[in-house]
């Protein structure tokens, strides 16, 4: 590996006139070099995070990490990495590029690879795993330039990325036929431009991280162990900081992808719940080319699935599930990059209605051999705007860029005001000290269940039973002890306090309304929320206990590592309601009486309260 940091890097722009003296004609972006685009303050400090995530002297870093960083500046420059979703704005693919290295290298730091070898043999391969896990990073949506975009210069001609960096002006737009899942098969049309032949001489050197890296690179991230998981858990993590959500859950996210569970969820619904190709009111239907899905019926449904079987995680909003079946590629965009698709259907007997769908592939749900039949009427989409986007160079006089007035090219990104406020928290996560996924509550290790989980028939979509009082007990004694509901932990619905168990309110009653659809609909009978109708058949059931005054609710106070907050919640009457053995009361949370409260607001306290 020594050869490599003995050969004298060139600079990408060796040879390439400056173009910063060269007037821009109107309407057009000017190529930039590498030194320019990276030269931002946001984007020096995520370089040297990422060195800091390395071992190697700045030379040997400048060769191996700094080099192709440069190249894919180069390559990408002021390119989006998406037109509607994430880091949709000029230079959005270059930051992207940026984030989901730093991301991933955090991650591997927490790896020992490759598994299954010696500590000796882990330690001599460390700088390779962790290099490898860089390159996966940044090469993983590189394929989108050769297949979304259509780039070209003042005279029309067009440019591709195995042409080498943009040397002339140019402007884009995204190509309206694109296929979303392309860009991954794309990759190999260019890695090659990032990665120069000494670099993979060193690689293929270990057959382990070689066979990842070539199965990341080819897209089938199913193949490729935890180099893939790693990218995937770091991709989650830059969308969801440039979308104003929490990266900290994506970096804590499962080890097994999210795409398995919500295509193994998708999959299982259709075979077993979902009415499929109906005369009449359905949860889809089934084209020749395409699988069209009820959007709320999906996501409720969806939902309702995962977290039966202890998956986490899942967003409470449909939009926020929309965006995750996006990301993932499992539903496919319209033509202006949505995920929900406006569709009338109509039946051979002469039923019509108009839907919000999904719209999937049949072949992410059925192998040719299981499809079913095809529907004997039509979907029909809503005509789209026949007329092609305009070209969208990023300059003031006027075009526009992802449907919002274009400023100027600098180095700069232009990205919106939160990008520039999320700085901060992106920094602080990828600090040297790891943020806590557990800030308010230190964590307590759970005692094992010898309960074997619940088979796949306990969902509660075949689950029958009435909601009730009785039954919201009768499931959270079971979640509590198949551990899809994890007691006295960061975030939990469930604690133990004053020796008896304590139910955080609403959130234990929003768990359970959204595991069993049911609710929704008995609620609405009685004008409350799904969540308050659980509520109010749990009250009824006189299993907790009441305050001296005759209230119902009882206030924790929560004392965490770096503040402290409040709970509110229900306090049962005896922890045998829900445990055989009661586990200890969690140290972290201390039980708050009305003296305590009114003493606290007499000494000005000040009441952070959460409620639920």
């Amino acid at each position: 590996m020594l050869s490599l940091f003995q050969r004298k890097r060139v600079p990408p722009t060796a040879g390439t006139p400056p173009t910063s003296a060269i007037e821009t004609p109107k309407g057009l972006m000017r190529p930039e070099s590498a030194a320019s685009l990276l030269a931002t303050p946001r984007r020096q400090k995520l370089l040297e995070h990422i060195w800091q995530r390395t071992s190697l002297s700045r030379r040997q870093f400048a060769t191996l990490y700094l080099a192709p960083l440069e190249r894919y500046a180069e390559l990408v420059q002021q390119f989006p990495a998406s037109e509607n979703h994430h880091h949709a704005y000029p230079g959005g693919m270059l930051d992207h590029g940026l984030e989901i290295v730093a991301y991933a290298l955090k991650l591997r730091q927490s790896y020992l690879l490759p598994a299954g070898v010696t500590p000796e043999a882990q330690a001599a391969q460390a700088e390779a795993w962790t290099a490898g896990t860089a390159y996966a990073a940044l090469l993983h949506d590189i394929g989108k330039i050769a297949v979304d975009l259509h780039v070209e210069h003042a005279d029309g001609s067009v440019w591709h990325p195995w042409h080498g960096p943009l040397r002339k002006p140019y402007r884009f737009r995204y190509r309206k036929e694109r296929e979303y899942r392309l860009h991954s098969a794309a990759t190999g049309l260019l890695y090659a431009r990032l990665l120069d032949r000494d670099i993979f001489d060193w690689l293929s050197g270990y057959p382990d991280l070689w066979a990842a890296l070539l199965y990341v690179l080819a897209g089938q991230y199913e193949h490729a162990g935890t180099l893939g998981e790693l990218v995937v858990q770091a991709d989650q993590a830059s969308v969801a900081q440039e979308l104003g959500g929490d990266p900290s859950k994506a970096l804590a996210a499962p080890k097994h992808a999210l795409q398995r569970k919500l295509l193994d969820g998708l999959r299982y619904l259709l075979k077993e719940e979902f009415k499929l190709n109906q005369a009449g009111p359905a949860d889809g239907w089934l084209t020749q080319d395409a699988l069209w899905l009820v959007s709320k019926t999906v996501s409720d449904k969806l939902r309702a699935h995962l977290l039966s079987q202890g998956i986490d995680g899942i967003p409470a909003s449909n939009t926020a599930v929309f965006n995750v079946l996006q990301d993932h590629g499992i539903v496919q965009p319209t033509p202006d990059g949505k995920a929900i698709w406006k569709a009338a259907v109509t039946s051979d007997a002469g039923w019509s209605h108009a839907f919000t769908f999904l719209k999937l592939s049949p072949a992410m749900i059925w192998d040719a051999v299981d499809r079913p039949a095809p529907f004997a009427g039509r979907v029909q989409v809503e005509e789209e705007q026949a007329e092609p986007p305009p070209l969208a160079p990023a300059v003031a006089d006027g075009p526009r860029v992802e449907g919002t007035e274009a400023a100027p090219a600098s180095t700069a990104p232009i990205a919106s005001a939160a990008t520039d406020i999320g700085v901060a928290a992106l920094l602080d996560l990828l600090g040297d000290t790891a943020p806590s996924t557990a800030p308010e509550i230190a964590e307590a290790e759970p005692a094992p269940s010898t309960v074997p989980p619940p088979q796949m028939s306990l969902a509660p979509s075949q689950d029958r039973a009435e909601p009730s009082g009785a039954h919201f007990m009768a499931w959270l004694r079971q979640s509590i002890q198949t551990r899809k509901l994890i007691i006295n932990d960061a975030k939990a619905l469930v604690h133990t306090v004053a020796g008896t168990t304590y139910l955080v309110s609403p959130g234990v009653f929003q768990r359970y309304a959204q595991e069993y659809l049911q609710v929704a609909a008995l609620a609405k009978q009685e004008k409350l929320e799904g969540w308050q109708w659980v509520q109010k058949r749990f009250e009824k059931l006189g299993q907790h206990r009441k305050q001296p005054s005759g209230l119902n609710i009882w206030t924790c106070e929560v004392t965490g590592p770096r503040k402290s907050r409040r709970l509110h919640g229900y306090l049962l009457a005896s922890p045998e309601a829900l445990f055989r053995e009661t586990p200890p009361d969690n140290p972290y949370l201390r039980l708050l009486n009305e003296a305590a409260k009114r003493e606290d607001s007499a000494l000005g306290g000040k009441d952070n309260d959460d409620q639920g």
